[in-house]
């Protein structure tokens, strides 16, 4: 369905994060059949609620180096003068007497309590702590007082609204979970009371526990959840985050000398064919993801039909100027931006502001797939990559209808653009058409890498954006992409598929029912995987070439075998070698496996070409000059 919507770049110099590879997944998965529970926790690192530190003791508090020092967060030195020790008389059999055995914090006996009660439990933890390091032979008892510390704390103020942002509750939380060994536990019920989502640090020590658990893919999940949400410091959890996938690949790649695998389970490939859009499998994804949704920032769900003042069903014309109200805000209908199958497109302003622009995408049954698909993006594409495929701010779900909150481009689509009066004799100058190529390689190179699949790629789903500085040889020479070179912005997730969703060695079956658009496998009823973007990429680059859609032969080849080609010849003033191996490489279904460095490599095809002469690039900023102004008046 052609859109409109997209956010502007945000500029980031950092490197690309990296992300749980389809392949680093499914070895992992072979991995942990060969490997017990046990042989696989000894090759992680143990879980400490210090993260980033190791420690071999049950209770894992870091005795030297703890990043969770609560020394920083108490506002005194030491605690106030005359507050002692209330002291338990040791039970029967207990360790000899320590200063650590004690059952409750320090009070004052001469001076008032602290307007702060919590600093009393912080006192006496940092205290506890402190001895734990100094004095190893008071480890068990200060242990066990560190655990009653910690556990009367949160008993009294673990839920306490004034504590809610406080990152020194945060980590007392984390000890405690430590604690009571039931990290799953207090992460459970800190997402359900919306406490401290926002800090780096509760993603990052879930993620530890699950690590040193081997709950490695979940690990993997949290990381993510917490980087979608940009929990701060953001920077140092995309660290960790990368730190913790080069582990995980260390380990996959390390030989298992103890290991004694079934061959028959783990060698032998999983295989199994699947309708990724049929109804019967988009049920069973959503009831698979469904727990993850609810987890996701901008999810907003209500099991009661939508009431509000304007009916969303409405036609489009009855919405025209009228206010919808979702979470608290008044989207005020600006104009109809598109239509599909199943849902309509507006354009709308935010709270009266008429510079704050959106789009909102009606659906009708409700369907929350694309969000999700938006939020995978989130978690797995590099920042600097991230503006080339559209985001997505929060979904409102009801019972008969959801709403897709979503960022507004104004230059319309790529189909737009080959339809404007600008486009002379019905196709666009070539070296457009290898700039949109370029732009359209490096994003499937990026999207199929991380395991996803876009599904509906054609030209009313690619808005165009315009760079914000005149390109240049050096932009071609590059292997990033920033906002200032951005061309092209892929959107409509709807029929997107998260291949980390099915088994190992999967590959789908089911048409598109897109005039057009259905790739060779398709055709002949065979079963395909990322095909149906890249078939995508070639009818989109042969409409800008020809300014039609796309025929396919069916050609000899040497050896008995074929080939398939466009019927339509290039023209001879082409870079008609160029083209060829596009269109030879995508259409042919190759057996090296190597589908992410073949769009690679005829990216960099393209790019040399661009190098190769200056006036290129020259004339390459002229005519999107000339398209942008084209546009815009249109």
């Amino acid at each position: 369905m052609g859109s409109a919507h997209v956010c502007p770049f945000r500029p980031s110099s950092e490197p690309r994060p990296r992300v749980l590879s389809v392949a680093l997944s499914r070895r992992l998965k072979q991995k942990k059949v060969a490997l017990s529970q046990n042989q696989l926790k000894q090759k992680l690192p143990p879980f400490s609620a210090a993260p980033r530190s190791r420690s071999p003791h049950s209770f894992p508090i870091q005795l030297r180096r703890s990043s969770l020092s609560l020394s920083p967060f108490i506002p005194h030195p030491a605690p106030p003068p005359g507050m002692v020790l209330i002291e338990r008389t040791p039970s029967a059999g207990a360790a000899p007497f320590s200063p650590l055995q004690r059952s409750t914090p320090r009070v004052s006996l001469e001076a008032s309590p602290p307007s702060d009660p919590i600093l009393p439990y912080l006192w006496s933890i940092k205290e506890t702590i402190d001895e734990l390091r100094e004095n190893p032979e008071c480890y068990h008892a200060a242990l066990e007082q560190l655990k009653i510390y910690v556990t009367e704390c949160i008993d009294k103020y673990g839920d306490d609204y004034q504590y809610s942002t406080d990152p020194q509750l945060l980590k007392i939380w984390i000890l405690y979970g430590d604690a009571i060994s039931d990290f799953d536990k207090v992460y459970t019920h800190l997402e359900e009371k919306r406490m401290f989502l926002e800090d780096a640090l509760l993603y990052e020590s879930y993620a530890l526990f699950l690590f040193a658990q081997g709950r490695v893919l979940e690990a993997d999940k949290v990381y993510g959840i917490g980087i979608s949400r940009k929990a701060e410091p953001l920077d140092h959890l995309k660290k960790m985050h990368i730190d913790f996938l080069r582990q995980l690949e260390s380990i996959v790649e390390e030989p298992d000398e103890d290991a004694q695998p079934e061959p028959s389970r783990i060698q032998k490939r999983e295989f199994s064919v699947v309708d990724p859009w049929s109804d019967s499998t988009m049920s069973n994804l959503l009831t698979k993801i469904n727990g993850d949704l609810k987890k996701l920032t901008g999810y907003h769900k209500s099991n009661k039909i939508y009431s509000g003042k304007v009916p969303l069903t409405s036609s489009r014309n009855a919405l025209k100027n009228k206010v919808v109200e979702l979470g608290g805000r008044k989207y005020q209908i600006k104009g109809f931006s598109g239509i599909g199958a199943f849902a309509k497109l507006y354009k709308a302003s935010v709270d009266g502001n008429t510079e704050e622009i959106v789009a909102l995408k009606v659906q009708t049954p409700a369907f929350p797939w694309e969000f999700y698909m938006y939020r995978q993006l989130d978690m797995r594409i590099s920042d600097i990559q991230r503006p080339s495929y559209g985001y997505a701010h929060e979904v409102h779900v009801f019972a008969d209808v959801s709403v897709l909150v979503c960022n507004f481009l104004p230059y319309g689509t790529l189909l737009d653009a080959m339809n404007s009066r600008f486009v002379v004799g019905q196709h666009m100058d070539e070296v457009l058409c290898i700039y949109y190529t370029i732009e359209m390689l490096h994003m499937l190179e990026t999207l199929h890498s991380v395991g996803i699949i876009h599904g509906d790629f054609k030209p009313d789903n690619i808005l165009v954006c315009y760079p914000s500085e005149e390109l240049t040889d050096d932009t071609f020479r590059s292997e990033t992409r920033s906002g200032q070179n951005q061309g092209l912005c892929l959107v409509d997730w709807g029929r997107g598929i998260d291949v980390n969703l099915f088994s190992a060695g999967t590959e789908f079956l089911g048409d598109c029912h897109t005039s057009g658009l259905s790739c060779i496998e398709m055709q002949e009823e065979r079963s395909w995987t990322y095909q149906v973007d890249t078939f995508g990429l070639c009818v989109v680059a042969h409409m800008m070439l020809h300014g039609k859609e796309m025929s396919i032969s069916k050609v000899p080849g040497t050896g008995g075998s074929y080939m398939y080609q466009p019927k339509l010849a290039f023209k001879r003033y082409w870079n008609v070698a160029l083209w060829k191996q596009l269109f030879t490489t995508l259409l042919n279904r190759g057996s090296d496996g190597n589908h992410v460095g073949n769009l690679r490599s005829l990216r960099r095809s393209f790019q040399d070409y661009m190098c190769s002469n200056h006036q290129l690039v020259v004339n390459l900023n002229k005519l999107l000059a000339k398209q942008k102004s084209s546009l815009c008046s249109s």
